[in-house]
């Protein structure tokens, strides 16, 4: 399985305050909810021997995309 790491740019709030400081606080949270969906999606698909040659279980899946 290949990972493929992807940069992700931090929005400043400059000049707008308190409201752009809201939207980069949301925008942020929808990325890591996103990137939570992605890892466990991928790792759900994965079989259970492919999960134990990577060291892990079908348990293991939530607390793993958790920690993302």
């Amino acid at each position: 399985m290949a990972a493929i790491d992807t940069p992700r740019v931090q929005l400043s709030a400059g000049t707008n305050g308190r409201i752009g400081q809201l939207f980069a606080s949301l925008v942020a949270t929808i990325v890591a909810w996103n990137d939570t969906r992605v890892t466990r999606n991928a790792l759900s698909q994965l079989s259970d021997r492919e999960l134990e040659d990577i060291g892990l279980c079908r348990g293991d899946i939530d607390n793993i995309a958790a920690k993302r």
